[in-house]
């Protein structure tokens, strides 16, 4: 069992800046992917940034250039850094972790989710 727990969220304005962060306990493997997903009222949950257990990043075009995904591995822990916040950011953002054992078993563990508004 993995744990996932979101922090960071809350108001901001228009073109400022916000860090989440996600705090992982429990059992991870060598090889994952975490990520940063998020929700708006009435919209289907979209992936915002990934990073594997590599270190390779990826992002949604509409977030790439404002927001950074990073993990410390020493702290089980991953961040996403978010500037130049538009209020089309506003969302709940959840925190995702995505694992396979050595007999090939996938695991998928949530957060419970963050509020992210910006408005001014």
């Amino acid at each position: 069992q993995v744990q996932l727990v979101e922090s960071g969220g809350g108001l901001v304005q228009p073109g400022g800046s916000l860090r989440l962060s996600c705090a992982a306990s429990g059992s991870i493997f060598r090889f994952y992917v975490m990520g940063w997903y998020r929700q708006a009222p009435g919209k289907q949950r979209e992936l915002v940034a990934t990073i594997i257990s590599g270190g390779m990043t990826t992002y949604a075009d509409s977030v790439k250039g404002r927001f950074t995904i990073s993990r410390d591995n020493a702290k089980n822990a991953m961040f996403l850094q978010m500037n130049s916040l538009k209020p089309e950011d506003t969302a709940v953002y959840y925190c995702n972790i995505k694992m396979r054992d050595g007999v090939g078993r996938s695991y998928d563990y949530w957060g419970q989710g963050t509020q992210v508004t910006v408005s001014s």
